[in-house]
């Protein structure tokens, strides 16, 4: 069977097709700037990728971080194949029908992350509303995959909703990832513009029932600024966080793919981004990194060693 294949001239956005566009904003400020990727070591985390026939959301989101996370050999693993059943309109994934998971892809995961040597392995996925369990199974497998070859890896997931997938989460908590993470994205007034497939308090549910379901997970959740939310909005979001017992919050500027998504409302300037991390540290957070250039698995390997280290220290005080 031909797995997750698509035409080169396909429409990568059908969906937004016949919108109005959004211009995109030029002259992005000094603080987004980065450096096209050429190191070796970049081109040899692009071929160990390619042959192994994954995915990464680095290359399918247009992470602007990419050239210095390749440097490092650290590719966040995008599963299920790249194309969503979802529309978000911040998001550069392809969207439309899936093709059927290819049953290898677990353990070609877990044979990439053995030769690119990582310590600390990051999981994602496009959403796939069209399966019974949003590809709960696919996950877990590819977790024990990970696992069976990678002895002292830690793995850190971030998965869609799972919404209407009943017991979706429960079987990729019940296989053991260090982390897991869900994006909220956006404030809940935002919703319907930026996230229209998605559920703000269904995704907030989603969070503290991985919590409950295994209290010593961590869990991480991460938020685009720049959309035109308020600075109090953002705060309410991460009180709603906390709520959900929400341990690391990741705060990042949005960047618009194209003119069909969503526009930037604004670029927030580094003191901003500064504010919401003493906001979030002072609400509770074990961690927040909140940078213009921070997306969801940007120096995840060193964020958990610090995670940990959060979670010792405030065991110990509590003692």
């Amino acid at each position: 069977m031909d797995y997750d294949t698509r035409s080169d001239d396909r429409v990568r956005h059908p969906e937004k097709a016949h919108r109005p566009d959004n211009p995109v904003r030029r002259g992005k400020p000094k603080w987004l700037r980065v450096r096209a990727p050429t190191s070796a070591d970049y081109r040899e985390t692009r071929d160990i990728v390619r042959q192994h026939g994954l995915n990464t959301v680095c290359e399918e989101a247009a992470c602007p971080n990419i050239g210095e996370c390749w440097k490092l050999r650290h590719a966040t693993m995008m599963i299920m194949g790249e194309i969503c059943t979802r529309a978000c309109a911040f998001c550069n994934v392809a969207t439309g029908r899936p093709a059927a998971l290819n049953p290898m892809e677990p353990a070609n995961v877990a044979l990439a992350v053995q030769k690119l040597g990582l310590r600390h392995v990051v999981v994602t996925s496009v959403d796939r509303d069209d399966l019974p369990d949003g590809g709960a199974e696919h996950f877990a497998k590819t977790i024990g995959a990970i696992r069976a070859l990678n002895a002292g890896t830690t793995v850190e997931v971030l998965t869609p909703d799972f919404l209407r997938k009943d017991g979706g989460l429960a079987v990729v908590i019940e296989a053991r990832p260090d982390v897991f993470n869900h994006n909220l994205e956006t404030v809940p007034r935002l919703y319907p513009a930026v996230r229209p497939g998605a559920r703000y308090f269904h995704s907030l549910r989603l969070l503290a029932d991985a919590k409950r379901i295994d209290p010593a997970i961590f869990t991480k959740s991460g938020l685009m600024v720049g959309l035109g939310e308020s600075r109090e909005e953002v705060l309410q979001v991460m009180d709603d966080l906390r709520s959900a017992e929400v341990d690391f919050l990741t705060v990042g500027q949005y960047l618009q793919p194209t003119p069909k998504h969503h526009p930037v409302d604004r670029f927030v300037p580094p003191d901003e981004f500064k504010s919401y991390e003493r906001a979030a540290l002072a609400k509770g957070f074990l961690l927040c990194s909140a940078t213009p250039l921070t997306r969801s698995s940007y120096h995840a390997d060193a964020d958990f060693a610090k995670l940990q280290q959060a979670r010792r220290k405030t065991v110990a005080a509590a003692s």
